[in-house]
């Protein structure tokens, strides 16, 4: 892929013209050069075009073009490529006109760790590119807890996460003699057995019910013959859970069908998407998103929600059914292939069981759009509009995309640390948070602290790393006149003069402006006032939190240490293993020997040590 950057040319219509008949991504920007739109296209010259020839366009179109000042664009060997690039661009920029899909609610998974010998079945509400296998989304009224009770009963899968090791037996733990765990750990089945059991546990969760209830009535049975009633009793309420994923099945919906199945549904302001998944003819439930901007038809739309739905890591199903032409989808099967090596069916259906479905998704998709509309409303009010009124209100000279805040937490010097959360178009952008532990300052000393934050936050604008950590519109300081001043010296160090720079005083919920003596005083039920607080709060909680995990780990570290032989390396081998000092001290010595690095006689005087204490206490 080229790089194709021209900053010489004096109009879009020079560089129109220079445009090439090849794939590839566009990147629109405005007057700041924040880039507002991101698009793929099979022929870029033709695509960018038709954004600024005079045909009718819809509102939002006009809009988008109205504040193109320049364009960037990327060239790609195939439409795949740009693609790929596209979903790229758009995480990395957020760009103001594209569609952003916003999870209404993140419905939990199963996932199996195949790549362990001995694979565990847990609770995720986040589906990884871990090599790991997902099975779900869980909705409707299954418990996602009970269907993971459902396997153990039904096929011994252990439900712990302990370390299994070959030639070092533990003893059976209780869920072994409940009868819900085979006890690979204590090397009571061999590891061919166990995934015998697993394969068939996978089975079930991808649809296939066979002999599940018949396994299940003879345990209840069994466990009744030998007069262990309370077993029973639990397994029953497993038969009870199984009955209910059955009737998750639809009697139309033939059993071979494993489809998501889409539908997009705008007002023309705001638009919802709604997805209903079936596996092995089994209605599983539906997810809803919101849909925010967006200039695409709904073709387009339709490709960009996919893109970005299972680009994230959701599996991907054998079909998918939607409304739409075709021919605007073959790219985008291609591209699946090649992301998660798997070809799935777009289907278009214009009659029979898959169309009913469809049009079950759109009557979702309706309902949902019409119930949130207010909402909707009042969200983007507390964001983007929130955004736009503190530009007006601070003479910003640029609208606040990218909001970065920093806080410091320390007690008495100790364990200082500082913290930096990110606001985009007014919401929390978590996955950029950064915490930093200060490294230059003896005491406490929160003004130096903040120099130190901001150096080394600053200091990565202008690399390669800035690519990973974006310029920020806008810096907010937790504090008053002071803090301001220290990070106004930071600024003038790096001859920084493109960046906002305020402070919000939590006392009287002033804010600071560089250059101003007054405050700005806002009403408490400003959205602007709002929008500052909620990043002010969201970075003093966070470096609050960094604080604590880091005294607690000191303090771990430091009750470790006293035991003769623990230094600070074995101290932090034991703390990665455990992850708690309760957790070690519970431990047994065979877990404990089990840590590399600590042997039997190490093993031995920690168990002693913390054995010996709780005798000295219950004396």
């Amino acid at each position: 892929m080229k790089m194709a950057y021209n900053n010489s040319m004096d109009t879009i219509k020079q560089k129109l013209s220079g445009l090439p008949d090849t794939p590839g991504c566009y990147i629109m920007k405005n007057a700041e050069g924040q880039v507002i739109y991101v698009g793929k296209a099979v022929n870029l010259k033709r695509r960018v075009s038709q954004y600024f020839h005079a045909n009718v366009k819809g509102e939002k179109v006009r809009k988008m073009v109205e504040n193109v000042a320049d364009f960037d664009y990327v060239v790609a060997p195939t439409e795949i490529d740009a693609l790929a690039l596209e979903s790229n661009l758009i995480k990395k920029h957020k760009p103001k006109y594209n569609i952003l899909l916003k999870d209404d609610k993140r419905y939990p998974y199963i996932r199996v760790d195949v790549k362990n010998p001995f694979p565990t079945f847990t609770i995720s509400r986040k589906v990884n590119k871990d090599g790991a296998k997902y099975f779900g989304p869980f909705m409707g009224g299954v418990n996602v807890k009970e269907v993971l009770e459902l396997l153990n009963y039904a096929f011994c899968i252990r439900p712990c996460t302990v370390s299994v090791i070959e030639g070092k037996p533990k003893k059976p733990c209780l869920n072994y003699h409940m009868g819900k765990c085979l006890s690979p750990c204590s090397g009571a089945c061999s590891a061919t057995e166990y995934r015998a059991r697993v394969k068939k546990a996978m089975e079930f969760l991808a649809g296939s019910e066979e002999g599940v209830q018949t396994l299940l009535t003879e345990r209840m049975m069994k466990f009744a013959e030998n007069e262990r009633f309370e077993l029973a009793i639990r397994v029953k309420a497993q038969l009870e859970m199984l009955e209910k994923i059955r009737l998750k099945r639809l009697t139309d919906i033939p059993r071979y069908l494993s489809a998501d199945v889409l539908a997009y549904e705008t007002d023309g302001i705001f638009a919802t998407v709604s997805m209903l998944f079936v596996r092995a003819g089994r209605m599983l439930g539906v997810e809803n998103f919101t849909v925010e901007r967006g200039v695409e038809g709904e073709s387009d739309a339709l490709e960009s929600i996919l893109l970005q739905f299972y680009a994230e890591g959701k599996e991907l199903p054998e079909e998918i059914i939607l409304a739409g032409n075709p021919t605007d989808f073959e790219g985008l099967k291609e591209y699946f292939n090649v992301l998660h090596g798997k070809n799935v069916q777009f289907t278009f259906p214009k009659v029979g069981v898959k169309k009913s479905l469809l049009h079950m998704a759109h009557d979702n998709a309706r309902e949902y759009l019409e119930k949130n509309v207010e909402k909707l409303q009042t969200k983007t009010a507390m964001t983007v509009q929130a955004c736009t009124r503190l530009q007006s209100l601070l003479s910003l000279p640029r609208y606040p995309k990218r909001m970065e805040c920093y806080d410091i937490s320390n007690i008495s010097g100790v364990d200082k640390v500082g913290s930096m959360t990110v606001f985009i178009d007014g919401e929390p952008a978590k996955s950029e948070y950064r915490r930093f532990k200060i490294k230059t300052v003896e005491g406490a000393n929160d003004f130096l602290s903040l120099k130190e934050v901001l150096l080394r936050r600053l200091q990565k604008l202008g690399t390669e790393e800035e690519s990973r950590f974006p310029k920020p519109d806008l810096i907010v300081i937790d504090g008053g006149k002071g803090q301001l001043s220290s990070v106004k010296n930071v600024f003038d160090q790096l001859n920084i003069t493109d960046i906002s720079l305020i402070s919000l005083a939590e006392k009287e919920e002033e804010i600071f402006t560089v250059g101003k003596a007054d405050s700005l005083r806002l009403d408490r039920r400003d959205v602007a006032l709002k929008l500052v607080q909620r990043i002010r709060d969201e970075a003093h909680r966070f470096a609050l939190s960094y604080h604590h995990t880091l005294r607690d780990k000191r303090m771990v570290a430091e009750t470790l240490q006293k035991i003769e032989g623990v230094g600070k390396e074995k101290a932090k081998l034991l703390m990665e293993s455990f992850h708690s000092l309760e957790k070690i001290k519970q431990a047994s010595i065979s877990e404990l020997q089990a840590v590399n690095g600590v042997g039997e006689r190490l093993a031995k005087d920690v168990y002693a040590y913390f054995h010996k204490e709780k005798k000295e206490d219950g004396e």
